[in-house]
Formats: C-alpha cells, structure tokens, sequence
C-alpha cells in the first residue's frame, strides 16, 4: 500500500534568530546545539555581536545569511518578512536582555532568553508585564529542569513519596573566579564580575539563581524570606563570588542554599537533597542520570534514567538508551523543543500539550527578585527579607 504522506509529513522548522552569542562566547553555541538537538528549529537570521564587524563575521562563520549589525534593525526587518523568524535567541550579557526582548516583543516574535531574566528589579518586572500583554511565549534557559531525574524528583515529590517537605538543600559550586580572572580580560569573567553588566549580584545571578530556580521547580515550594551574607572575597571585586542564603518556605519547610566561585575542586557542582517525613532523594548534576531515593526507615534506592523505578517524566525528556551519558546539552535540548511545543501551539490559536514544562516570566521575575532579596539583606547583616514581587 502507498504511503500516507499526511501520516508521514512533519511541521516545519521553526525559523530561529539570535542576538549575542557569535566568536568566542561560549553560550551562543551552546544554544545553537541544543537547538539543532531535536530538529526543531533553523537559524535563519542574527545580530551576533555588538561589534558590526564581529556580527557579520559571526554570520559568515555560521552560514547565516540574514546578518545584523543593529538587533532593532533586526526586530523590524524580521516582522516585516513573510519569512521572518518565529523566534529568537537572547544570549548576550544580562543587561541587554530587557531591551534585546522589548524590540521582539512589539512584533509579536517569540522570545527564548538565556537567564538571569535581566539585570535589574525594575527592569524585571517591566518586561515581565510587557511579554505578559504582547502575549508570546517567552522561555527562559533554566537548563537543569530540563534533565530526565530532575523531571522525576519533581514528580516523585508531587505524588507525596516523601510526604511533607521539610528541609531543602541545594548547592552550586565552582572554583573558576578564585583569583581576579577579570584583570587578564578573560571575556566572560570580564562581564560576569561587572555589576553594569551582570547586574548587582556576581555568583548569586550568575548561578545562585540556577540554584533557587531549581529547588523551587523540584520542591514546588514558595519562598517566604531569606536570609543572605554574601561575599566578594577576591580583593577589589565588585560583586559576590560566595553566598550563604537561608531561606524560609511557606507551609514551614526551610532550607539552605550556597553558591560559590572560589571553592577550589569543584567545577560545575550542582547538587540539590529534598527531605521530607517519608524519606529524601539527592540528586548531583556531575553525575545526572542517577537519583538517590531513601525511603524513612529503608535503605538508599539508586534510580537510573531509563532503569527501574523511574518513570514516565523522565522518559519523555530522555533520548538515548539506559547507562550512556546524557546531560548539559540535553537539558538545554529539552527546554527548546519544549518551547517548540508552545509556540507552534500558540502559531495555532491553542493550548501547549499537555506536560509541557519549561521556565518562563514567573521563574524568570522570581530569580532576579532572589538575587535582589539577596543583596538587601546581605546589606542589612542578613537580616530577613521577603522577595520584593
């Protein structure tokens, strides 16, 4: 029998532009691989760089043939063809995320923004409402909700296997900023440790709001205070390299979170322990397709991605056969065809699928409100202070 070509054909790609991410910053590529992972979208257009001369080498580099040297030039020019981008890629320094989405917005173009949403309060909450009436989708990269253990911690502590929550733990960790990496003009510990750029927090915006976001997305707890001291112990930094928060849930659970730039050993340690009064489950990013289930009473279960005890959650954002190594880009993969799944949805007039899950101006608002949060209290001898929402 023949085939059926309308059981066969698949939907287009989306047409994806970028602003940011040309020569030698590593993110840019980063989202241009998770982009590509699950085919679902084609980078057709890009404003790479703040540099004209950068921008269109970037272009050339990547085989983009609609090049920008201006991304307002960009917005326009894009809406106005028939061919224009579905969607674009935010992934500059944080300062420029605000106006970079503000230009897209007008148009009706779907955003995905690399976090921390901006680098300012005011400007948060300005954009927020903004993205809130144009009525795009707009996903922030909170890349880790994106992996498949993290997708059953989330759904294991949902169902009430570790009954009521009572203490979070969650920690970030690198050891790349312990010396004043910035005075050699090191690119992105220029940027980073620059609070015009960055905004006012250094390791609490750069990965302290991973951190947050993350327990909040597995826990689905709500903060109520915190509780900050925040340090720039390099001589003559201008933002925190290390932080202590204690936080205060509503409902009663409390926890503890720490973020560190300077913690020589430690690469890239993300670890998140939720303990509740049926029992606990730890889970660490360096070791991401194994999750630690410790029942009250029994002994500790190891969960693997695709094995025994792990369920459909996990399954539906895994690609690959049990025991290979599947993560970063991964994670980042998912929260991309994630957002694939609402703006074709919304191309449409409907509702995202059902599961569909990504960060968007909620988890976006709530981050730079913590890193915010974090600097008033540090400010006040860590006095306690609630998210200024």
């Amino acid at each position: 029998m023949p085939i059926d070509a309308a059981h066969t054909a698949r939907a287009p790609r989306l047409r994806l532009g970028m602003v940011g991410g040309g020569r030698d910053a590593f993110i840019g590529a980063v989202h241009r691989i998770a982009a590509r992972i699950d085919d679902q979208y084609e980078l057709v257009a890009g404003c790479f760089s703040s540099n004209a001369d950068k921008a269109l080498a970037s272009a050339a580099d990547l085989g983009v043939a609609r090049a920008y040297t201006s991304f307002a030039d960009m917005a326009v020019r894009e809406a106005r063809r028939k061919d224009g981008i579905d969607a674009v890629a935010i992934v500059t320094p944080n300062h420029m995320h605000a106006p970079v989405a503000m230009q897209f917005l007008r148009r009706g173009i779907h955003v995905i923004c690399d976090k921390p949403l901006t680098a300012t309060l005011p400007e948060a909450k300005k954009l927020a409402k903004a993205a809130a009436a144009s009525g795009v989708v707009f996903a922030l990269t909170h890349n880790y909700t994106g992996y498949p253990m993290i997708r059953q911690m989330k759904a294991m502590i949902a169902a009430g296997d570790l009954g009521d929550l009572r203490v979070v733990q969650v920690e970030y960790a690198q050891d790349w900023l312990t010396e004043a990496l910035e005075g050699s003009g090191q690119k992105q510990a220029d940027w980073r440790t620059d609070p015009a750029r960055s905004g006012a927090g250094g390791s609490t915006g750069d990965i302290g709001t991973h951190a947050f976001n993350l327990a909040n997305f597995v826990s689905g707890l709500t903060l109520d205070t915190l509780a900050a001291d925040l340090t720039a112990f390099v001589p003559g930094r201008r933002v925190d390299d290390n932080a202590h928060v204690m936080l205060r849930y509503k409902g009663g659970a409390k926890g503890m979170l720490w973020c560190s730039q300077v913690a020589p050993g430690n690469e890239n340690c993300l670890r998140l322990r939720v303990y509740g009064t049926k029992g606990g489950l730890e889970w660490a990013q360096e070791d991401p397709n194994y999750l630690w289930f410790t029942p009250f009473g029994q002994s500790k279960r190891l969960i693997t991605r695709g094995g025994a005890g792990s369920g459909p959650e996990a399954a539906r954002v895994s690609r690959i056969p049990p025991g290979h190594p599947e993560g970063y880009l991964e994670g980042f993969a998912n929260i991309y065809t994630e957002a694939a799944r609402a703006i074709r949805a919304a191309k449409t007039g409907e509702a995202a699928p059902d599961g569909t899950i990504f960060p968007g101006l909620k988890e976006g608002l709530e981050g730079v409100a913590f890193v915010d949060a974090c600097v008033r209290s540090s400010s006040r001898n860590g006095a306690w202070v609630s998210l200024n929402l």
